[in-house]
């Protein structure tokens, strides 16, 4: 098998749908099974042992082991590359989201920067080094990941099966490497009330002053507790109110109101507390939550040191990923890819060419340096 070339091959990727079906995914047929099967023939095609385990109904990771030759009696540590295959919602696009179009030195569509670009640059970098990868010293794995952009779920299950030594989750870095990110809690407050005429809205309970109330004491209480810890790399944990909704009609007294909070937490941080805080101060509000955890992976590990000497800064990103999954269960883990994340999630998304080529350059001479 020859060379992928991985402006074609992002191409073909782009016009596989593979967007997460949470929310409103803009597409009949959302997820991510069309683009396993691919990469499943792919991969079995660059000599892997390939598997497709079903993570959610319809969803599986794809998941594939390169041949490894014994190291003098030695178990080689696991080395695994790891980009998702979701995508966002195409809601919303000004370009046809999935024609993989090549124009202007970029390839345009939705998952061209995030992440099927890095994905693509992985791919091909493994398809120049197909011969000597036996020979590595690690054993080389590659996941296509389902479910990232919502709930993490082909990650955790990855990390629950498998146990790795190093992994790279594929993300748009610009080609740093991501070794600290901050983690996510997505907070539901759920206020009810007493519905009743308008005219007469002493009979009732409105569920919006509850709510706003409530609203006010985490803007006085929880923000200011969030701000007293600080990250050398990221800053402070963060709070944002990002929607709320309720009631039915102007003439009504609402029953019901929903809020929700996006909070940002760094490192060291303690997601529980945080809850217990807001808890604290939502009295006769509904408190439910999900996360994503924060990610830091020691700089002076060996290969993020080598991913540092081949050109790969180490830094620190707002945003969190699938990297964070595995070094939660004590495996050290990063991000990196090619591309920017200012074009992930955007209604015109692309990925040019030449950031794609020095990703796949860039993970060849990774892959090689593992001789």
């Amino acid at each position: 098998m020859k060379s992928l070339d991985p402006v074609t091959l992002l191409s073909e990727l782009i016009r596989i749908q593979s967007v997460n079906p949470e929310g409103d995914p803009g597409v009949s047929d959302p997820g991510e099974a069309k683009i396993a099967v691919a990469l499943k023939k792919l991969l079995r095609e660059l000599g892997a042992e390939v598997s497709l385990r079903e993570v959610l109904p319809g969803r599986p990771n794809v998941v594939a082991r390169f041949p490894s030759d014994p190291s003098d009696g030695k178990i080689k540590p696991r080395l695994l590359l790891a980009p998702h295959m979701d995508t966002v919602s195409v809601v919303g696009m000004t370009i046809d989201p999935f024609s993989g179009e090549v124009r202007d030195g970029k390839i345009w569509g939705r998952g061209a920067s995030d992440t099927k670009g890095p994905m693509a640059a992985m791919l091909s970098a493994l398809s120049r080094v197909r011969a000597e990868i036996p020979k590595l010293n690690h054993e080389i794995w590659f996941a296509g990941l389902v479910g990232e952009e919502s709930g993490q779920h082909g990650a955790k299950a990855l990390a629950n099966e498998e146990q790795f030594d190093f992994v790279i989750a594929g993300e748009p870095t610009g080609l740093k490497t991501v070794h600290a990110h901050k983690g996510s809690l997505w907070v539901t407050l759920t206020a009810h009330g007493k519905a009743v005429h308008a005219s007469t809205p002493e009979l009732g309970e409105n569920a919006i002053y509850k709510m706003t109330s409530v609203i006010e004491r985490i803007t006085e209480l929880v923000i200011p507790e969030l701000s007293k810890t600080e990250h050398p790399l990221l800053g402070r944990s963060t709070l944002s109110v990002g929607t709320i909704r309720g009631g039915s009609k102007t003439n009504i007294v609402p029953d019901h109101c929903e809020a929700t909070l996006d909070i940002r937490i760094i490192p060291g941080s303690d997601p529980l507390q945080i809850i217990n805080l807001i808890e604290n101060v939502a009295h006769g509000v509904q408190v439910d939550h999900q996360g994503s955890t924060p990610l830091f992976t020691d700089p002076a590990h060996p290969l993020v040191m080598k991913l540092s000497t081949l050109g790969a800064t180490p830094t620190g990103a707002p945003w969190f990923c699938d990297a964070a999954v595995f070094a939660a269960k004590g495996i050290p883990a990063v991000a990196l890819g090619p591309g920017s994340i200012a074009q992930a999630h955007t209604a015109d998304e692309f990925i040019s060419i030449a950031d794609l080529e020095a990703g796949v350059d860039f993970f060849e001479r990774f892959l090689r340096s593992l001789a």
